[in-house]
């Protein structure tokens, strides 16, 4: 039986196939993505939707008001967030920027990720769009059948992770019941359990 190549692999290769993006810049994109979905708690399938949106993963796309590269951040709204940043065209300095933005306003909306995408976009129609573009990437990061992908996904979708499936779960700051508990000493990195608000949930179904 052939041995399952690792999520991050076949995301680049997705990207590369379906979207013509170089190899190179295509595995660039995929592990700045995984590195932002873990420390921001933000489902990667979610962070690949929304830079299809803005930029169709073009680094150099320019929009208006200034609009800048793969998540289209708009350097003169974020200012606090980009003392220290000298090229919104870099993917990974794009993508840490743009999901550190996101991340900010579902911290201000208790949670709700649909708000927040809002928020982003400036639209409900914007939410309703990057979750439903989010579905067709989440099929790049399910486990092959022979891992047993309906015991995993089902798990994922329930919220729960462990450290068999570190391909398919991100490890974010850990949100009791059902309010985000979205704290400034929580440690998005540690090794914790994974428990999705049902916002999220659909994204992964």
């Amino acid at each position: 039986m052939r041995e399952a190549r690792p999520a991050g692999d076949r995301v680049s290769d997705y990207l590369a196939q379906k979207f013509g993006v170089a190899k190179e810049k295509a595995v660039q994109i995929s592990n700045a993505v995984r590195v932002a979905s873990e420390k921001y708690a933000l489902p990667p399938a979610l962070l690949l939707a929304i830079i299809s949106i803005e930029s169709r993963f073009k680094e150099k796309a320019k929009g208006r008001n200034g609009a800048t590269g793969l998540m289209q951040v708009v350097p003169s709204a974020h200012r606090p967030l980009l003392r220290n940043v000298k090229d919104l065209t870099e993917p990974d300095t794009n993508i840490e920027v743009g999901s550190a933005i996101l991340y900010g306003y579902m911290k201000s909306a208790g949670g709700d990720l649909n708000v927040a995408l809002k928020s982003y976009g400036g639209s409900k129609a914007y939410a309703e769009m990057v979750g439903l573009r989010a579905k067709t990437f989440a099929p790049v990061f399910e486990p092959p059948a022979q891992a047993g992908a309906g015991e995993v996904w089902q798990a994922v979708r329930a919220g729960e992770c462990d450290a068999r499936w570190t391909d398919f779960c991100v490890r974010p700051v850990v949100w009791p019941g059902t309010t985000a508990d979205l704290t400034e000493d929580a440690d998005p990195a540690s090794p914790q359990p994974m428990r999705l608000p049902g916002v999220l949930l659909p994204l992964l179904r």
